[in-house]
């Protein structure tokens, strides 16, 4: 198989960290007999400063004609102070409006070696395995109006949450299309005892439930959603709802791993190339340190595996190979254990690399999938 992708390193530690998944997927190339070609495009404030723009047209020209995209993170203090169309962040939003990037995919699964770094109790989140399904390119974000003024000699802002019944429809139908392959239950997250916008969420939950009648669905308030992803996690298995709650949430999520080093995600197109990215941002103050978790960008990569190229065989060598560098106790700051001395970013890629070619990750994988 021959594919070609794109790879936007962006900002901070989105350069070491798409350095590593380039390093993981070059391996599993050599390994299973592919051809991966990774052509780099400018995104966040490298564009800015190169370009003058956050996302300049030849970096979405690229990601169009290309198999799928990888993305590191942007932003930095540097750039804090510009104008709202020169932030780093715009970026990410252009990009998704661009190759209609609707289901963000963040899965939470946590790792039994790593419970002890979790800030929750280990019989809280021990086997957690659930998927959030957050709708992408609607709502708050991207409404209009959005902007300040001056009214009656006051500053005022404002900003609109708009969405569109064929938005919420596509992305619901996309979460329980998750389900059906998986435990078989629906949480859809919103606020329907206040917003309209909620209100209709809940109405075409309900209508696309009934073209499912093998999954549970299930209505949840986000509030208490934030409350019960902390009190009882494995309670879900697909969770869908909107871009501002789910941005929130996921992030939640994230530490019942016990870092956002750890979590992947996936930013599926209906028409063209699917972007993957790890959670976290840039994290400008440890960037060029060499300590940077890169766990993250490398399982996203894997997901680009199996969603993308459907390469199922290949993508579980390289989380069957994370699995076994983090229980060895080889591990990153952000997830060592105290009194331990963590590894470098290198290390950890070297680590991961040699337990997919050298332990016999990728071997086994085979003999699983001849």
């Amino acid at each position: 198989m021959k594919k070609n992708i794109a790879v936007l390193s962006g900002d901070g530690v989105g350069k070491e960290v798409s350095k590593g998944a380039i390093e993981i997927l070059k391996a599993v190339g050599q390994q299973f007999g592919h051809e991966f070609h990774f052509q780099h495009g400018l995104i966040g404030g490298e564009a800015i400063d190169l370009e003058g723009t956050p996302l300049p047209n030849e970096t979405i020209e690229l990601c169009k004609q290309s198999d799928a995209v990888l993305l590191g993170a942007v932003g930095g203090p540097k750039w804090d102070q510009n104008p709202a169309y020169l932030r780093p962040e715009k970026g990410l939003l252009q990009i998704r409006k661009a190759l209609n990037l609707f289901a963000n995919i963040r899965p939470v699964t946590t790792y039994n070696a790593l419970t002890d770094i979790s800030p929750l109790k280990q019989e809280i989140i021990e086997n957690v395995d659930f998927v959030i399904v957050r709708e992408l390119t609607g709502g708050l974000y991207f409404g209009k109006p959005t902007g300040r003024s001056i009214e009656n000699g006051e500053e005022t802002a404002v900003d609109t949450l708009v969405y569109k019944r064929s938005e919420v429809e596509r992305i619901i139908e996309k979460a329980f299309e998750m389900a059906q392959t998986r435990k078989k239950k629906v949480t859809s997250v919103d606020k329907a005892n206040v917003l309209e916008s909620s209100r209709m969420w809940r109405e075409v939950a309900e209508e696309v439930s009934k073209k499912y009648p093998e999954v549970e669905l299930e209505h949840m308030l986000v509030d208490n959603a934030a409350m019960q992803l902390i009190r009882n996690p494995r309670q879900f298995d697909v969770i869908v709802t909107e871009n501002m709650f789910g941005d929130i949430l996921s992030d939640e999520a994230s530490m019942l791993t016990g870092s956002m080093g750890m979590l992947q995600s996936a930013s599926l197109s209906s028409e063209g190339p699917s972007l993957y990215e790890p959670i976290h941002g840039s994290a400008p103050d440890i960037a060029g340190k060499n300590i940077a978790n890169p766990i993250a960008m490398i399982l996203s990569a894997a997901m680009m595996l199996r969603l993308s190229f459907g390469l199922e065989a290949e993508a579980k060598a390289i989380e069957n190979a994370v699995d076994q560098v983090i229980s060895a106790g080889h591990r990153t700051a952000d997830i060592q254990r105290s009194g331990r001395k963590p590894v470098q970013t290198n290390e950890i890629i070297d680590h991961i690399k040699s337990a997919l070619v050298e332990d016999g990750a990728i071997s086994s994988i085979m003999s699983a999938y001849a």
